[in-house]
C-alpha cells in the first residue's frame, strides 16, 4: 500500500467512510500519488475546531456548507458532530434551512447586482424569510453562517451585507474570517469526496 492510500483511507476514516469508498477524483489523487491529500487530510481536520469559534459552531458552519453544496457524506459527517458537539435537532435543521434560504437570496440578489437596474430593486421580492427574523441559533451564529454560504455561490451584495451586519452585532473580524476558511475547506474536500 503506497502513502496515498494510506492517507485516502484516514481521511475517509475520519468522515465515517468504507477505507474503499472512492471517487473519480479520489482515484486519480491515488494513483498520481498526489502530495496534495496531506494538504487534503490536514485542512479538512482543521475546519472541526477554531480560536474563534466553538466546535458545534464548526459543525454547524460544515453541515451548512455540506448542504449548499449537496454533499451527502458530508452532511452526514458535520451531522453527527454538530450532535456530538451538542447542536439540537432545531439547530440542525436550521443550519440546513440556512443553505437552502441563502441560496435563493445569493440568486435573486446577484441577479439585481449584476444587471443595475433600478426597476429590479423596486420590484418585491417575495421571498420568504422567516428564518431569518427569530433564528434558533442566534442572530449572530445566522449572519455568521449567512456569510458563509453567500462567499461560497459567490454573492458580492450578500457578502457584504452579511459582513456588515455582524460588524454591527460586535462579531470579530478573526471569527467573520474562520467562517469562510471553514466553508472555503469544507467546498474544497467535497470536491473530491462526494
Amino acid at each position: 500500500m503506497n502513502e496515498s492510500t494510506e492517507v485516502i483511507q484516514e481521511i475517509l476514516e475520519s468522515i465515517g467512510l468504507d477505507k474503499n469508498y472512492r471517487t473519480a477524483s479520489l482515484t486519480l489523487l491515488e494513483t498520481g500519488e498526489s502530495r496534495y491529500l496531506r494538504d487534503l487530510k490536514l485542512n479538512f481536520t482543521s475546519t472541526l475546531t477554531s480560536a474563534h469559534l466553538t466546535n458545534k459552531e464548526c459543525a454547524l458552519l460544515g453541515l451548512a456548507t455540506a448542504a449548499n453544496n449537496n454533499n451527502v457524506p458530508l452532511i452526514n459527517f458535520f451531522t453527527k458532530y454538530a450532535k456530538e458537539s451538542e447542536a439540537t435537532d432545531a439547530e440542525i435543521g436550521e443550519a440546513v434551512g440556512c443553505a437552502s434560504l441563502l441560496a435563493s437570496n445569493n440568486i435573486f440578489y446577484r441577479f439585481r447586482h449584476f444587471t443595475q437596474k433600478e426597476k429590479y430593486t423596486q420590484i418585491p421580492a417575495r421571498i420568504r424569510m422567516q428564518l431569518m427574523m427569530k433564528p434558533v441559533t442566534g442572530k449572530e451564529f445566522f449572519e455568521l453562517a449567512s456569510l458563509a454560504v453567500s462567499a461560497i455561490n459567490g454573492c458580492e451584495m450578500c457578502v457584504n451585507a452579511h459582513e456588515d451586519s455582524l460588524i454591527k452585532l460586535g462579531t470579530t473580524e478573526e471569527r467573520i474570517f474562520d467562517a469562510v476558511r471553514i466553508a472555503s475547506l469544507v467546498t474544497a474536500t467535497g470536491k473530491v469526496i462526494f
